[in-house]
């Protein structure tokens, strides 16, 4: 097999993430104990060879320029995945390590992800975690993240797909509201109600209600004077707050039925869930920290609705 990349170049790939981190070519210089000049001269070798400036310099400071980013976040994981070969090779990864970058929507984020990293932290500490949370969709490559969780599957065949949960959905409003608007006793009844809207972020169309044996599909459209976009956990702030209907997961306003702040309608029409999936690239190897991650993920959920008490 012909050489692609010989030491000068991983060297340089090296100088030149170590410099993106840290935004200084002398910092980066220091980091590596070699002199500025020389991560310089590997950052322009880098630039001749991909034809494509890396960076754009000034007299203060230097940052990406939009390939130099896209390029970063391909090399970033690449170095990663050759140090933890090497561990797993040698033995030495008896703990995963590293830089841990995951993209989930807000609602799932908030109450099903983020309450369990402290635990994973503990479990395994030389690993870092930074989360993204928005409900568009992510681009591993572009924007270097590790692990997604996204509604459904894509039709991208290089990705692999794990469902970790359907999430159960429920219409709720206040008792205020309901005493003022009166209690919604069928679907049809939504029409003279205030249906809060979530705007999708993929179509820029309201998300529409799912209720059984509603239609074909069991999907609904609302009206109301009151929408949202960007962060789904706003729809339910406002019916806490009183403004009318809003359909969202169980698991988002449990306690608030628990503790009667909210009151679920349209139960005998309920029962519709919404799939949470965890993707995550095809590859022959796959981090240590992804894979610790994905089965610590799994296992956490699974035990959770294990014990979860029935309603």
């Amino acid at each position: 097999m012909q050489r692609k990349f010989d030491d000068l170049l991983l060297g340089s790939i090296e100088l030149f993430c170590h410099a993106a981190e840290l935004g200084s070519f002398t910092l980066a210089a220091n980091a590596a104990s070699v002199t500025p000049a020389a991560v310089s001269r590997s950052v322009a070798r880098l630039e001749e060879r991909l034809g494509v400036r890396l960076f754009v310099r000034t007299t203060r400071q230097i940052r990406l320029t939009d390939a130099g980013r896209r390029y970063f976040e391909q090399c970033r994981q690449a170095l990663a995945q050759l140090v933890d070969a090497e561990r797993e090779v040698t033995g030495e990864q008896t703990t995963p390590a590293g830089v841990l970058r995951i993209s989930m929507p807000t609602p799932y984020g908030h109450y099903r992800v983020l309450p369990l990293l402290p635990a994973f932290r503990e479990r395994y500490p030389q690993v870092k975690v930074e989360t993204h949370l928005s409900n568009r969709n992510i681009d591993f490559a572009d924007e270097g993240f590790d692990l997604a969780i996204r509604g459904r599957a894509p039709a991208d065949s290089s990705l692999v797909a794990r469902k970790l949960e359907d999430a159960e959905l429920v219409v709720v409003a206040t008792p205020a509201y309901l005493k003022r608007a009166g209690v919604p006793k069928t679907i049809e009844d939504l029409q003279a109600h205030e249906c809060i809207q979530f705007e999708l972020p993929s179509s820029g169309r309201n998300l529409a209600w799912s209720f059984e044996g509603s239609s074909e599909d069991g999907d609904v459209l609302t009206n109301g004077g009151y929408g949202t976009s960007g962060d789904a956990l706003a729809g339910a702030t406002l019916a806490r707050a009183g403004a009318g209907l809003f359909q969202t997961y169980r698991f988002v306003v449990e306690d608030d039925l628990r503790e009667g702040k909210l009151v679920e309608v349209l139960r005998d029409v309920g029962n519709r869930t919404r799939p949470f999936i965890l993707l995550y690239p095809h590859a022959r190897f796959l981090t240590s920290r992804v894979r610790t991650f994905v089965d610590f993920l799994v296992e956490q959920l699974n035990t959770a609705a294990r014990q979860k008490p029935a309603r």
